[in-house]
């Protein structure tokens, strides 16, 4: 039985999600799987967000500073739209796997990154993303019966991506291997590890 198309993850810090996205996307690529998509960074010096491209290295600026005190909206639309539309060329261009930031705000107003996430829908594409328990209503609306929810962890996001693997190609395995040698190596060696982060 294959599993849901979309798989979402709930259940912790946005920063630790766009980790797990991340890591996901590092493995998976290494493991031979063509991995398309955006993650959501910040800027080291400002702090500002930024949409990564997971294709080209692109980062696309998302929010711009208005200074302190400032109640408006710090969105910039022209980045969320190229972003976003660098993704639906390489989505109809042929990939194995979607991963989308998250759907948020903009997406539960049918905007921001909809158009990537319906260009994977459309061309059967899996898709890993986020989703805030905020917009969990606007979201199963929008996804109905193809998602399913996963904790903020390797293991089952693995697993789910390990469904869509033909027995013979060894990608998803491959992946998988991937993730548990760097999280023994994380086991061996906890201090390297945190300094390393900081």
């Amino acid at each position: 039985m294959m599993p849901k198309s979309i798989l979402a993850i709930q259940g912790a810090s946005s920063e630790v999600v766009q980790e797990l996205l991340s890591s996901c996307a590092r493995d998976w690529t290494a493991a031979g799987a063509r991995v398309v998509g955006v993650i959501e960074t910040r800027c080291p010096r400002s702090n500002l967000r930024s949409l990564r491209d997971l294709r080209t290295g692109t980062d696309y600026v998302t929010e711009q500073d208005l200074g302190p005190g400032s109640t408006a909206c710090r969105l910039i639309a022209d980045g969320i739209m190229d972003a976003c539309a660098s993704v639906q060329r390489q989505i109809l261009a042929g990939c194995d796997i979607v991963i989308l930031s998250k759907f948020g705000k903009l997406e539960a107003k049918r905007t921001g990154l909809v158009a990537a996430f319906t260009a994977a829908v459309e061309t059967e594409t899996p898709v890993l993303t986020a989703v805030s328990p905020t917009f969990v209503e606007q979201w199963s609306r929008f996804a109905g019966n193809l998602a399913a929810y996963a904790p903020p962890s390797l293991i089952p996001l693995n697993a789910w991506w390990a469904g869509f693997r033909r027995p013979d190609d060894g990608v998803a395995e491959a992946a998988q291997e991937i993730s548990m040698q760097k999280q023994r190596t994380q086991q061996r060696f906890p201090i390297v590890q945190a300094s390393a982060t900081h």
